[in-house]
């Protein structure tokens, strides 16, 4: 594939149902440019002391650099560097004109208060271009058990979270609920980014007890092994 416009892509993933979007995202890019693409996930544990599930992650990852001819896979391990720094070496190592990655949408306030990798990498490598993915704000859901995804919001309450629809200073995660259909109660999925990676986390009455991910095709009864 020759390279007309000079352009190549860095997609940077994280442990998450998110990652194939970003790659999904990348791959049209890369193909629509005839750029060579780049997958890279970065990791502060060594490769040798990675659980089964991100191993999982990492040969699908793998599994997509080789089914794009001009693809190719980069992993980070062992790494205590800031991520902005390793995403900057490797776009200078190869570069990158592009960076692709998912981020859930911040207040432009919490950007300048707090700063965010966004800015670091703008710092960073000016030159390069930023595709920010956002949290999809639907669900398949074939059956019609849950409304229209809306902005929602997460506050730390005691040892739970409370769902609410205002921002406020204390908001702890930015994302989308979707209710249930035919109840008056706020039960439902919040979806959101945590560390890179896209949650799918239970709300009941309001409250969500723990930040654990279920499964999406199961919570939305589409899982073809469950009878």
């Amino acid at each position: 594939m020759i390279n007309v416009y000079n352009e190549s892509i860095l997609v940077c993933v994280y442990y998450g149902p998110n990652s194939e979007r970003l790659i999904k995202r990348g791959c049209a890019i890369a193909n629509i440019m005839k750029a060579p693409l780049y997958i890279l996930t970065i990791d502060p544990k060594p490769f040798d002391e990675l659980d089964a599930e991100k191993l999982l992650y990492i040969e699908q990852w793998k599994e997509y650099a080789h089914s794009n001819a001009t693809a190719q896979f980069i992993m980070k391990d062992n790494e205590s560097r800031p991520v902005s720094k390793i995403i900057a070496e490797v776009a200078r190592d190869n570069n990158i004109t592009q960076i692709i990655l998912g981020q859930t949408a911040h207040s432009r306030w919490e950007q300048i208060t707090k700063g965010s990798i966004i800015n670091s990498l703008v710092r960073e490598i000016p030159f390069v271009d930023l595709h920010i993915v956002s949290v999809a704000r639907y669900i398949r859901d074939e059956e019609g058990n849950y409304q229209k995804g809306i902005r929602a919001y997460l506050i730390k309450d005691g040892k739970n979270y409370q769902l609410t629809f205002s921002h406020r200073k204390d908001t702890e995660y930015e994302g989308i609920f979707f209710k249930e259909a035919d109840t008056d109660f706020d039960n439902g999925i919040f979806r959101f980014m945590k560390d890179a990676s896209t949650l799918h986390v239970l709300v009941i009455d309001g409250i969500v007890t723990e930040l654990t991910n279920v499964d999406i095709n199961t919570a939305l009864g589409l899982d073809d092994s469950v009878k």
